[in-house]
């Protein structure tokens, strides 16, 4: 397995926080989230856990009426995040 460097790390976070930028408000499946990036959806998802951790990402793992996922996690771009980007615009 090819290991991927800390800078081509950041490139794909900072192409993910692109595409949820351009999606907000409308959250994003990991699933759709990798398919956009060209990487499987393990790798995608420990990424998304990392901006999670700095509070550049929202996990929603409830859908509209209150039922909790049993597999699968919604992302959208946090507050912090979109702040950022749109005063970039």
């Amino acid at each position: 397995m090819v290991r991927i460097s800390e800078e081509k790390k950041n490139r794909i976070k900072s192409n993910i926080l692109a595409h949820l930028y351009a999606c907000f408000p409308k959250a994003l499946f990991t699933s759709e989230i990798s398919k956009l990036e060209a990487r499987d959806e393990e790798f995608t998802k420990t990424l998304l856990k990392e901006l999670w951790k700095n509070n550049l990402v929202v996990a929603i793992k409830k859908n509209s009426e209150g039922v909790t996922f049993s597999r699968r996690i919604k992302w959208r771009i946090g507050s912090k995040a979109y702040e950022a980007y749109k005063s970039n615009q």
